[in-house]
């Protein structure tokens, strides 16, 4: 086996919480339970992301190499430290011979469905990990019931529905906010900043990466999941500078996000919008890529409605379901730089897609990929008569006539059998498609056919993404159990699906000079002096107003000559 070539990941706010607790448990459940049945040129590596151990008791353990910031009401029952790697079973003496007075604070209850996981509370929190040959979730599904489920109604933050065990040194609780009230919240890109320009919050960050970094073999770089609408995304913009001027040379892949809903209260819409934009700036600058995750119609301030994913049925204004369509995005989004035989670095990918001072993508998903049980690959791909099989998970809108410069494409779910699709000797063949001999010669050609001028990598791979409760179950009943199409729903209650194939696409494309555009242009139109609250946490205006020239100067690098929105108004 070749040896894991490490990424560290950096989880900042809530809403990164929610879309990370799902992601972690979709890339749990990727281990494969049997490596002899798995092959070796498509099997994801454990060890790029997660970091084997040995508890005190000698356990074998598996534990995401993740530093995770939030606020402190949003990590429920996790606790700051844990008993996976000390021995916690003695007390320590205290020296002081005086009167004590013990103040106790009730911990956050336990999830139902934590507790039946098969781990104590403080084995969940701590690190209690996990063997990638015994995969979680196996024998607790049997037992799970309705109630026990977490939902839209029971799991209240995040945290509730964090299946995957966290190493003792993962939990960073920022204390002077909370996510509850309107006096308290981290929601202006200045207070984030200052908050790491603080020694306190700054050193201990900085030894966290240390502990992760000295014990990689080769270090690819980091991934960060931010925030983008909230004072998270000030915090990630110094977190990325740090990593840029501490490890130059080393991959920065940053993931803003950002859920549906937005606020009734025009103020909290403004700040999110500049928050937005703010961040964008700034962490496309310091990442070696930056790609917006959304369901939003829009990032800016124009109510659009929601992504269309035509066989889901979820709830927009439920961070649980739209962060579990995220997570599985990016699951496979981040396959080329996960595979145990891959060549491409996290470095490597970015470098494909953010030439001509591109640093900002767009993500494209089909979730689940529309494939009819016991259907070829050329036939699914057929049926969509070159037209784009997926959504925008970037906030992009519609965007089938823009120009796309590069993509990263991954197509998972499509069995050996089923790749190619060659007629009898003497038949002609139905079309191009079906006259390729492997399934990657059919998804290369494909993607050449739907789009001749772009530099595009593809990836194809026999695993579905496999789903673990708590993923919700929001599926059409024309799919079954293993997410294949149905030619038409059951008479019968269909059982709950298990595993999906996924069609993603990570691109650099022209219809980002729109989607930065607006909201260069929702901004330059408005006084923002009128959010002097805003100013006053820290950023000044003139900062401000140079941000907001830097993007429409990043949104002019994807002006292409013969695209059809530059005989629009152009934004000069």
């Amino acid at each position: 086996m070749a040896g894991a070539r490490e990424v560290v990941t950096v989880q900042l706010g809530p809403y990164a919480g929610c879309v990370g607790a799902h992601w972690w448990a979709l890339q749990e459940s990727s281990f494969s339970s049997d490596p002899a049945t798995a092959r070796s040129d498509e099997t994801l590596h454990h060890n790029v992301l997660f970091r084997p151990g040995r508890s005190s008791q000698g356990q074998e353990t598996y534990t995401p190499r993740l530093i995770l910031m939030d606020l402190k009401g949003n990590l429920g029952c996790l606790k700051q430290e844990g008993t996976l790697y000390h021995d916690t079973n003695t007390d320590t003496p205290v020296a002081w011979k005086g009167a004590l007075t013990t103040h106790r604070e009730d911990p956050s209850p336990v999830h139902p469905f934590l507790k039946g996981l098969g781990g104590s509370e403080d084995n969940r929190s701590s690190g209690s990990g996990f063997s990638p040959r015994t995969l979680p979730g196996d024998a607790e599904r049997r037992n799970e019931t309705p109630e026990t489920l977490p939902s839209e109604t029971t799991a209240h933050v995040w945290s509730d529905f964090l299946r995957t065990s966290l190493h003792p040194r993962t939990t960073f609780a920022i204390q002077q906010y909370s996510h509850e009230g309107d006096s308290s919240q981290l929601e202006a890109f200045g207070q984030g900043e200052k908050l790491l320009q603080s020694a306190a919050y700054a050193e201990e960050l900085e030894d966290r990466l240390h502990f992760y970094v000295e014990e990689c073999d080769y270090l690819q770089g980091f991934q960060v999941l931010c925030d983008l609408h909230s004072g998270f995304s000030g915090i990630g913009a110094k977190l990325t500078e740090l990593l840029q001027d501490e490890y130059a040379g080393k991959g920065v892949l940053t993931w803003g996000v950002a859920p549906t809903h937005k606020s009734a209260v025009p103020q909290k819409n403004f700040y999110r919008l500049m928050n937005t934009v703010l961040g964008m700036v700034s962490l496309s600058s310091h990442s070696s890529l930056l790609c917006p995750l959304s369901l939003n119609g829009s990032l800016g301030l124009r109510t659009e409605p929601p992504a269309t994913l035509p066989y889901l049925r979820y709830d927009a204004s439920l961070d649980y379901h739209t962060s579990a369509i995220l997570a599985t995005a990016l699951e496979t989004l981040t396959v080329p730089y996960r595979l145990q035989a891959s060549t491409i670095s996290m470095a490597n990918l970015a470098e494909a897609l953010n030439f001509s001072g591109r640093k900002v993508a767009a993500s494209m998903a089909a979730v689940p990929f529309p494939v009819m049980r016991g259907q070829s690959l050329p036939d699914a791909l057929c049926s969509q008569q070159l037209a784009a099989p997926w959504s925008s998970m970037s906030s992009c809108g519609e965007q089938s006539k823009s120009h796309c410069f590069a993509q990263s494409v991954v197509l998972r779910g499509i069995s050996k059998e089923y790749q190619v699709s060659r007629p009898p000797s003497g038949t002609e063949p139905k079309s191009v498609l079906h006259m390729c001999d492997t399934g990657q010669e059919v998804l290369a050609r494909y993607l050449y056919m739907a789009s001749p001028r772009t530099f595009s990598t593809s990836h194809l791979l026999q695993s579905p993404t496999r789903l673990l409760a708590p993923y919700p179950q929001y599926f059409s009943p024309l799919l079954n159990k293993q997410g294949l199409l149905l030619e038409k729903p059951p008479l019968h209650t269909s059982a709950a699906v298990e595993s999906i194939p996924v069609f993603t696409a990570l691109q650099s494309s022209a219809v980002l000079r729109r989607t930065l555009g607006n909201l260069y242009e929702e901004l330059h139109q408005v006084d923002v002096r009128r959010w002097a609250s805003f100013f006053s946490a820290g950023v000044e205006s003139d900062d401000f107003q140079e941000a907001l020239e830097e993007l429409r100067t990043l949104s002019h690098c994807y002006r292409h000559s013969d695209a059809a929105e530059d005989s629009e108004d152009d934004l000069d």
